[in-house]
Protein backbone atom coordinates (compact mmCIF):
# COMPACT_ATOMS: atom_id res chain seq x y z
CA UNK A 1 0.00 0.00 0.00
CA UNK A 2 0.95 3.34 -0.46
CA UNK A 3 1.81 5.76 2.62
CA UNK A 4 -0.65 8.51 4.04
CA UNK A 5 -1.06 11.96 2.78
CA UNK A 6 1.41 14.35 3.92
CA UNK A 7 1.51 18.56 3.53
CA UNK A 8 3.55 18.27 0.49
CA UNK A 9 1.27 15.39 -1.44
CA UNK A 10 0.28 16.13 -4.49
CA UNK A 11 2.18 19.34 -4.81
CA UNK A 12 6.23 18.89 -4.44
CA UNK A 13 8.59 15.61 -5.30
CA UNK A 14 10.00 14.76 -2.06
CA UNK A 15 11.37 11.72 -3.24
CA UNK A 16 14.01 10.46 -0.47
CA UNK A 17 14.40 13.55 1.20
CA UNK A 18 14.45 12.63 4.95
CA UNK A 19 11.65 14.47 7.70
CA UNK A 20 8.74 14.56 5.96
CA UNK A 21 5.69 13.36 7.83
CA UNK A 22 2.08 12.36 7.64
CA UNK A 23 -0.52 14.74 7.40
CA UNK A 24 -3.51 14.63 10.08
CA UNK A 25 -5.68 13.18 7.05
CA UNK A 26 -2.49 11.01 6.40
CA UNK A 27 -2.69 9.92 10.29
CA UNK A 28 -6.27 9.30 9.83
CA UNK A 29 -5.64 7.11 6.19
CA UNK A 30 -3.31 4.76 8.28
CA UNK A 31 -5.82 4.11 10.63
CA UNK A 32 -8.67 3.59 8.90
CA UNK A 33 -6.44 1.08 6.89
CA UNK A 34 -5.30 -0.47 9.90
CA UNK A 35 -8.81 -1.42 10.70
CA UNK A 36 -9.70 -2.77 6.76
CA UNK A 37 -6.40 -4.76 7.03
CA UNK A 38 -7.39 -6.34 10.55
CA UNK A 39 -10.68 -7.41 9.40
CA UNK A 40 -9.21 -9.87 6.55
CA UNK A 41 -10.02 -13.13 6.85
CA UNK A 42 -6.83 -14.08 6.81
CA UNK A 43 -4.50 -11.64 8.06
CA UNK A 44 -0.99 -10.99 6.89
CA UNK A 45 1.31 -12.04 9.10
CA UNK A 46 4.16 -9.50 8.22
CA UNK A 47 4.33 -5.81 7.85
CA UNK A 48 7.45 -4.25 6.16
CA UNK A 49 7.87 -0.73 5.07
CA UNK A 50 9.90 1.78 3.00
CA UNK A 51 12.51 3.22 5.44
CA UNK A 52 11.16 7.15 4.82
CA UNK A 53 9.12 8.26 7.56
CA UNK A 54 5.98 8.47 6.30
CA UNK A 55 5.61 5.38 5.27
CA UNK A 56 7.01 4.24 8.57
CA UNK A 57 3.88 6.07 9.95
CA UNK A 58 1.63 4.77 8.01
CA UNK A 59 2.75 0.64 8.72
CA UNK A 60 2.51 1.42 12.60
CA UNK A 61 -1.06 1.65 13.31
CA UNK A 62 -1.26 -1.41 10.88
CA UNK A 63 1.47 -3.19 12.77
CA UNK A 64 -0.06 -2.68 15.76
CA UNK A 65 -3.66 -3.77 14.95
CA UNK A 66 -2.39 -7.37 13.82
CA UNK A 67 -0.24 -7.48 16.52
CA UNK A 68 3.26 -7.72 14.25
CA UNK A 69 6.33 -4.80 14.62
CA UNK A 70 6.98 -2.81 11.76
CA UNK A 71 10.16 -4.31 9.28
CA UNK A 72 12.08 -1.85 7.48
CA UNK A 73 12.68 -3.01 3.59
CA UNK A 74 15.37 -0.40 1.74
CA UNK A 75 13.92 -2.14 -1.59
CA UNK A 76 10.51 -0.62 -0.92
CA UNK A 77 12.31 3.12 -0.76
CA UNK A 78 11.03 5.71 -3.23
CA UNK A 79 12.37 6.27 -6.74
CA UNK A 80 15.94 7.72 -6.45
CA UNK A 81 14.78 11.28 -8.37
CA UNK A 82 18.06 12.71 -7.89
CA UNK A 83 18.88 16.64 -9.15
CA UNK A 84 14.94 16.40 -9.07
CA UNK A 85 14.22 15.52 -5.51
CA UNK A 86 11.91 18.33 -3.53
CA UNK A 87 11.01 20.05 -7.08
CA UNK A 88 7.56 21.25 -6.96
CA UNK A 89 5.39 19.59 -9.39
CA UNK A 90 4.19 22.37 -11.51
CA UNK A 91 7.74 23.58 -12.15
CA UNK A 92 8.34 20.12 -13.38
CA UNK A 93 5.37 19.81 -15.87
CA UNK A 94 6.97 22.52 -17.69
CA UNK A 95 10.30 20.87 -18.31
CA UNK A 96 11.43 19.44 -21.56
CA UNK A 97 11.70 15.52 -20.23
CA UNK A 98 8.66 15.88 -18.57
CA UNK A 99 6.69 13.96 -21.27
CA UNK A 100 9.18 11.02 -21.72
CA UNK A 101 8.78 10.94 -18.05
CA UNK A 102 5.07 10.22 -18.63
CA UNK A 103 5.21 8.80 -22.20
CA UNK A 104 9.00 6.79 -22.42
CA UNK A 105 9.49 6.64 -19.02
CA UNK A 106 11.56 2.99 -19.38
CA UNK A 107 13.69 4.86 -21.21
CA UNK A 108 14.46 7.76 -18.64
CA UNK A 109 16.76 8.32 -16.04
CA UNK A 110 16.29 11.25 -13.25
CA UNK A 111 19.59 13.17 -13.02
CA UNK A 112 21.90 12.18 -10.42
CA UNK A 113 19.21 9.14 -9.35
CA UNK A 114 17.23 5.92 -10.42
CA UNK A 115 15.94 5.12 -13.68
CA UNK A 116 12.50 3.70 -13.75
CA UNK A 117 13.89 0.33 -14.85
CA UNK A 118 15.98 -0.07 -12.47
CA UNK A 119 13.13 1.08 -9.71
CA UNK A 120 11.21 -1.32 -11.21
CA UNK A 121 14.16 -4.10 -11.16
CA UNK A 122 14.39 -3.19 -7.32
CA UNK A 123 10.72 -3.29 -6.54
CA UNK A 124 10.16 -6.27 -8.31
CA UNK A 125 12.86 -8.06 -6.95
CA UNK A 126 11.68 -7.04 -3.25
CA UNK A 127 8.67 -7.63 -3.18
CA UNK A 128 9.52 -11.33 -4.75
CA UNK A 129 12.18 -12.17 -1.97
CA UNK A 130 9.39 -11.31 0.21
CA UNK A 131 7.08 -13.61 -0.82
CA UNK A 132 9.54 -16.28 -0.87
CA UNK A 133 10.02 -15.51 2.79
CA UNK A 134 6.00 -15.43 3.62
CA UNK A 135 5.41 -18.06 1.11
CA UNK A 136 1.24 -19.02 1.57
CA UNK A 137 0.96 -15.80 3.55
CA UNK A 138 -0.29 -12.59 3.26
CA UNK A 139 1.91 -9.62 4.05
CA UNK A 140 2.21 -6.01 3.69
CA UNK A 141 4.75 -3.38 2.07
CA UNK A 142 3.84 0.15 2.47
CA UNK A 143 5.71 2.06 -0.18
CA UNK A 144 5.50 5.07 -2.36
CA UNK A 145 3.08 5.75 -5.60
CA UNK A 146 5.81 4.92 -8.60
CA UNK A 147 7.34 1.77 -6.91
CA UNK A 148 3.77 0.48 -6.73
CA UNK A 149 2.92 1.11 -9.75
CA UNK A 150 6.03 -0.27 -11.24
CA UNK A 151 5.55 -3.16 -9.43
CA UNK A 152 1.61 -3.91 -10.71
CA UNK A 153 2.94 -3.16 -14.51
CA UNK A 154 5.28 -6.28 -13.70
CA UNK A 155 2.82 -8.28 -12.55
CA UNK A 156 0.00 -7.55 -15.41
CA UNK A 157 2.61 -8.02 -17.72
CA UNK A 158 2.32 -4.07 -18.68
CA UNK A 159 5.14 -2.34 -20.35
CA UNK A 160 6.75 0.27 -18.01
CA UNK A 161 6.14 2.81 -20.86
CA UNK A 162 2.13 2.99 -19.58
CA UNK A 163 2.76 2.09 -16.34
CA UNK A 164 2.15 6.15 -15.86
CA UNK A 165 -1.49 5.39 -16.62
CA UNK A 166 -2.43 3.82 -13.17
CA UNK A 167 -3.09 5.74 -10.55
CA UNK A 168 -2.22 4.67 -6.70
CA UNK A 169 -3.52 7.55 -4.26
CA UNK A 170 -2.45 7.90 -0.39
CA UNK A 171 -3.71 5.15 1.45
CA UNK A 172 -4.60 2.86 -0.99
CA UNK A 173 -4.02 -0.68 -1.01
CA UNK A 174 -2.87 -2.74 -3.76
CA UNK A 175 -3.15 -6.37 -3.77
CA UNK A 176 -0.80 -8.89 -5.73
CA UNK A 177 -0.54 -12.75 -5.78
CA UNK A 178 3.00 -14.04 -6.27
CA UNK A 179 3.33 -17.54 -6.95
CA UNK A 180 5.36 -19.73 -9.11
CA UNK A 181 5.64 -18.90 -12.85
CA UNK A 182 2.68 -16.71 -12.28
CA UNK A 183 1.28 -13.76 -10.76
CA UNK A 184 -1.95 -11.72 -10.48
CA UNK A 185 -3.39 -8.43 -9.88
CA UNK A 186 -6.19 -8.83 -7.39
CA UNK A 187 -7.51 -5.14 -6.94
CA UNK A 188 -5.32 -1.67 -7.64
CA UNK A 189 -5.78 1.89 -5.41
CA UNK A 190 -8.89 0.45 -3.09
CA UNK A 191 -9.65 2.40 -0.52
CA UNK A 192 -13.21 0.59 0.40
CA UNK A 193 -13.70 -3.14 1.87
CA UNK A 194 -10.62 -5.75 1.74
CA UNK A 195 -13.44 -8.49 1.80
CA UNK A 196 -13.08 -9.13 -1.60
CA UNK A 197 -9.62 -10.10 -1.37
CA UNK A 198 -9.90 -13.55 0.48
CA UNK A 199 -7.20 -15.66 -0.85
CA UNK A 200 -8.19 -19.40 -2.12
Amino acid sequence: MRHGSTPTTGAVLPGRAPGLHLSDQGRAQAEAAAARIAELERPPVAVYASPLERAVETARPIAAALGQRVRVAKGLLECDFGDWTGAKLAALRRRREWRQVQHLPSTFAFPGGESFAAMQHRIVGTIDELARRHLGDAFVCVSHADPIKAAVAAAAGVPLDLFQRLVVSPCSVTALVRGPGASHVLCVNTTSTLAELALS
